[in-house]
């Protein structure tokens, strides 16, 4: 989920929390609890502070380690006993385990969305991503700030106020999982309806969109070339379609720490080659993420004859900027 959503999680599970009778009833321990879920709720993606560095590792790094299995483990005994140490000893074990809970719902509901986790570190470094809820969903935000607002009125007791949120939300994840089950396997009969092929050629990727009636489709074939196209309601639309280029600069621009890392992070990536007076322009995009006809999600190297690095960019860059960053490469 995106910053905002996270955020709001935070106040919500603060709410929530209200329905263990100890918290309700101790105003210290309820603050204290509300600091732990906020900081809890956002602790996951502190690996933010990596874009210091450099893009390379911020891309290879966002959503993993920090996500893993050991460093929930750490977020939710450095934060829940830290709070607790400092503003309410008594309510260790309560604060612990809204800590917990708000640590583990951050990465249970990021692996919902395109860009995925590697949640599973250290047994394995896949990155998780099941491309049922867009990274920032208006229904989740929106109904948590209506929760937030009906619980400063006063006007309604708090636990049913958020007892209902996070049973509304839950329903919300169910009929999104199936939606996106049936809708999947919809996708593949209508194309093979078409006529396109008598059987499914390679696996098709449903990715929501902010619109709950509009998903992009991504057919990823089994010869490594990509259909990229949208589904609404019984219309599904081909808008393009992609396959990498093959050439000596391609191969070498895989040894450079940039492509390395988008290619580390994604499965899902063509790559193209331009040549210039000076050597060599080599393009890799996630196919995933397109953009008014664009894919900005990329990987540039610029290098000479000889294949040596010049300049080189990972990260969300339109073709426009990226084309304004090359450019001095161009002549």
């Amino acid at each position: 989920m995106d910053t905002a959503t996270h955020f709001a999680m935070g106040f919500g599970l603060a709410g929530l929390a209200y329905v263990d009778p100890v918290v309700a009833s101790d105003p210290g321990l309820a603050i204290a609890v509300m600091v732990a879920t906020i900081i809890g709720s956002q602790a996951p993606d502190f690996d933010t502070v990596l874009r210091l560095k450099d893009n390379a590792t911020y891309v290879r790094n966002h959503r993993g380690i920090t996500h893993s299995l050991p460093f929930m483990a750490l977020w939710i005994a450095l934060i829940g006993g830290g709070t607790s140490l400092l503003l309410h000893h008594e309510g260790f074990w309560h604060i612990l385990l809204w800590t917990a809970i708000a640590v583990v719902l951050h990465v249970f509901t990021d692996l919902f969305n395109t860009y995925g986790t590697q949640a599973v570190r250290p047994f394995s470094e896949k990155w998780i991503s099941w491309n049922i809820i867009n990274i920032f969903d208006p229904f989740i935000f929106g109904t948590h700030i209506a929760a937030l607002l009906l619980w400063m009125t006063g006007l309604v007791p708090t636990a049913p106020i958020f007892v209902t949120l996070y049973s509304m939300i839950g329903v919300y994840y169910i009929w999104r999982v199936l939606t996106h089950w049936y809708l999947t396997r919809k996708v593949e009969r209508m194309d093979i309806e078409d006529g396109r092929s008598p059987e499914p050629d390679g696996h098709y990727i449903l990715i929501p969109t902010i619109s709950l009636r509009r998903w992009h489709v991504v057919h990823a074939k089994k010869d490594g070339s990509y259909r990229i196209g949208w589904y609404s309601p019984d219309k599904l639309i081909w808008i393009d379609s992609v396959h990498s280029m093959e050439h000596p600069a391609i191969e070498a621009s895989r040894k450079h720490r940039d492509i390395r890392a988008l290619l580390y992070f994604s499965s899902y990536t063509i790559s193209e080659v331009e040549q210039t007076s000076n050597g060599y322009i080599v393009r890799w995009a996630d196919v995933r993420y397109r953009h008014r006809r664009q894919y900005p999600f990329v990987a540039v190297v610029v290098m000479d004859r000889q294949f040596n690095t010049i300049d080189s960019y990972v990260g969300w860059l339109s073709p426009d900027k990226m084309n304004e960053r090359i450019s001095l490469h161009m002549s």
